[in-house]
């Protein structure tokens, strides 16, 4: 299963429910933040920030790395994208064989 339990995969999906979280991910994309820098780009509060990036460490969308008094985060694409797609090949498995046949895998 890949290391990843199906209860596991629940805390995936509740940390994604979330909007501020969603867009955290989106800003981890491009590369490693500090947590200043993720703050900087939401109009909420600092310590409402470490909440949100509290919950997705313990999803395990996130990763972090301290430096100093500093702490980075940066994005665990490999979690991300094994949860969605076990459950869109649970959920659409039709779709899924579909486009996998169509991009020649």
């Amino acid at each position: 299963m890949d290391g990843i339990a199906p209860g596991d995969e629940a805390g995936v999906f509740r940390a994604l429910a979330d909007s501020t979280r969603r867009q955290i991910l989106e800003e981890l994309r491009s590369g490693e933040l500090s947590a200043g820098e993720i703050a900087a780009r939401f109009p909420i509060s600092g310590p409402s920030i470490s909440r949100h990036l509290g919950v997705l460490k313990v999803a395990g969308l996130i990763r972090e790395r301290r430096v100093a008094n500093r702490i980075f985060y940066s994005l665990v694409e490999e979690r991300l994208a094994l949860c969605v797609s076990r459950f869109l090949s649970a959920v659409c498995p039709e779709q899924f064989v579909f486009r996998q046949r169509r991009r020649g895998t």
